[in-house]
């Protein structure tokens, strides 16, 4: 095992979460070191939701060779709209530590790896720490791991979204040919090395033009910025066991089988414009969920979360449906609940001014005593569920995309 040292070659140093100017670290978060089963420190840091009532906790699974400090405009957002947060970097890259001694490799020696890694957040923070419900968001290769944990039945999450998981890669032109001889490479004793005409730089770091992760030049910017930062924590290239073992992640997907097994109740939002991961073999998987949908933004790049706004705003108007957005729901059960409490308690139909009285008391009861109410389903305290929506233009989807409603059997 090498602890993660930022190249240097030096003592670890203390971990830390990284600022730029236009990226500050969201404020109230805790820095934790998380061991795993198998000797490996992880980075990771917590967050709790700075609005008014707490919805549950965010588990947020980062893509291949990306970083916690990617991910702040993210982490803000999701505590604004009531969420604590959950941030992590996988083993092999970020601030956490390697099993290669080039810190600048992206590698792992097995996909299963990832699925201690999230244990050993999910026992050490998420459990003991977070409120409930917990639910995963999950990039990229993230989405590519969520989803088999999905499928074997050990996420610990109620509920997931994924943002262009990695299901085909595209920048492979014969992935057939590389994904033998990756395999057949990493046999042999090679894993460790780089794929062949491997690079020590990070894709963040590439210039705008051409990119293949946003069309947002100031997000580009702010991300490319932050990767400079963290310097080794933003790995370059893969290394051949990273890729044999991807090869075999994403066939065991891809597989028709697969799909119809997973019961969690998962969103998929694919980029339209993904130059990264192949958008149909996404679409096609989708296809298949008995207890899932798609959401497709036709203009995206890969990195769905660093857009433009509007993309995003879809983006967001798809997760809250997801996940049911509260507001507008409570505000009209408080007036339903109004209204037949003033009938209860005076037999006669309430003159509307006087409805906004009872909402307030309503309110006050459902917020500060939501178990008396019978909207907690779970045991852990300060939990809360709010009701379940699909994803459909009333709860503020665009409908530019293309969504797919199967309900949970």
């Amino acid at each position: 095992m090498r602890r993660f040292d930022g190249g240097t070659g030096r003592e670890p140093p203390l971990l830390t979460l990284r600022s730029t100017p236009d990226n500050p670290v969201p404020p109230g978060g805790t820095l934790i070191a998380v061991g795993t089963r198998d000797d490996c420190t992880l980075r990771a840091a917590y967050w709790q939701t700075t609005a008014r009532t707490c919805r549950g906790t965010v588990c947020l699974l980062q893509g291949r060779a990306e970083f916690i400090e990617k991910y702040y405009e993210t982490i803000h957002e999701l505590r604004a709209r009531g969420f604590a947060v959950v941030a992590f970097d996988w083993r092999g890259q970020g601030e956490s530590d390697r099993r290669v001694d080039n810190p600048h490799k992206g590698h792992v020696a097995r996909f299963d790896d990832y699925r201690l890694d999230l244990r050993a957040v999910a026992d050490t923070v998420l459990v003991p720490l977070m409120p409930e419900p917990h639910v995963g968001l999950a990039h990229s290769m993230g989405g590519c791991v969520a989803l088999l944990g999905a499928l074997d039945g050990w996420l610990p999450f109620r509920r997931l979204v994924t943002v262009a998981p990695m299901l085909s890669i595209r920048m492979i032109r014969w992935p057939a040919g590389a994904a033998l001889l990756s395999q057949g490479l990493h046999r042999l004793g090679l894993g460790s090395r780089y794929i062949p005409l491997g690079k020590p730089v990070s894709i963040a770091t590439n210039p705008f033009a051409g990119n293949r992760l946003s069309r947002d030049p100031v997000r580009y910017a702010r991300n490319a910025a932050a990767a400079r930062e963290v310097g080794a924590g933003a790995v370059g290239d893969p290394t051949i066991a990273w890729l044999a073992e991807a090869f075999r992640a994403m066939a065991r997907l891809r597989d028709p089988r697969a799909a119809p097994r997973i019961t969690l109740p998962t969103l998929i939002v694919a980029a339209g414009a993904d130059p990264v991961c192949g958008t149909p073999d996404t679409e096609r998987f989708a296809a298949r969920l008995k207890a899932g949908h798609i959401l497709v933004l036709p203009d995206s790049r890969h990195e769905i979360l660093t857009e433009r706004d509007a993309i995003r705003q879809d983006f967001w108007a798809a997760f809250e449906a997801h996940f049911g957005a509260p507001e507008a729901w409570l505000e009209r059960a408080y007036l339903v609940l109004s209204f037949l409490a003033h009938a209860a308690v005076w037999g006669e139909e309430p003159p509307l001014t006087s409805l906004p009285a009872f909402g307030a008391g309503l309110r006050r009861l459902i917020h500060e005593n939501p178990r008396a109410a019978g909207w907690e389903s779970t045991p852990a305290a300060g939990a809360q569920v709010v009701a379940e929506a699909s994803c459909n233009p009333e709860a503020g989807c665009s409908g530019r995309g293309r969504c797919i409603w199967v309900p949970p059997k």
